[in-house]
């Protein structure tokens, strides 16, 4: 085995962390960098990281405040080469971010160069969703990782 094989798999053993309701790669800057010069493609991880985050997304969903659906139904996911992200809200529905992380104050046109109070709990159904469907969307990255250093191997 060679010494590049060996560190993405010591840096694939120790891959994913659950904090704050987000993945935290460890050492996730060095394994792409690894992964790079042993001949990888980073798109690779890319669609890892979407999948992960559509399963993550499907789980918050089923979170989500609902009144209309709106909301709701705005929650969707995108892959990087670094990170999965998972959205909710849209310009008609500009309250993804304030429903999830809540907020005291809302600035607003109407109420000229005045802020007004407007509070909204916090209700961290995306985070949440990630941490209870960790279990589906772990396996995904694992598999990833498998699958480059198998095709490594085979160079």
């Amino acid at each position: 085995m060679s010494y590049a094989l060996a560190k993405i798999e010591a840096d694939a053993r120790s891959l994913a962390r659950i904090r704050a309701g987000q993945l935290q790669v460890e050492g996730g800057k060095k394994l792409r960098a690894t992964l790079a010069a042993a001949g990888a493609d980073l798109a690779d991880l890319k669609a890892a990281h979407k999948g992960a985050a559509e399963i993550a997304a499907r789980a918050s969903a089923d979170l989500a405040p609902v009144k209309s659906g709106r909301l709701q139904r705005t929650i969707r996911a995108a892959g990087t080469k670094t990170a999965g992200i998972i959205r909710a809200g849209t310009k008609a529905v500009p309250y993804g971010p304030a429903v999830h992380w809540g907020r005291r104050w809302w600035p607003n046109k109407a109420a000229g160069p005045f802020r007004h109070y407007a509070p909204i709990r916090p209700n961290p159904f995306m985070s949440d969703g990630a941490k209870n469907s960790e279990g589906r969307w772990i396996p995904v990255y694992e598999n990833a990782i498998e699958e480059i250093l198998y095709r490594i191997e085979g160079k």
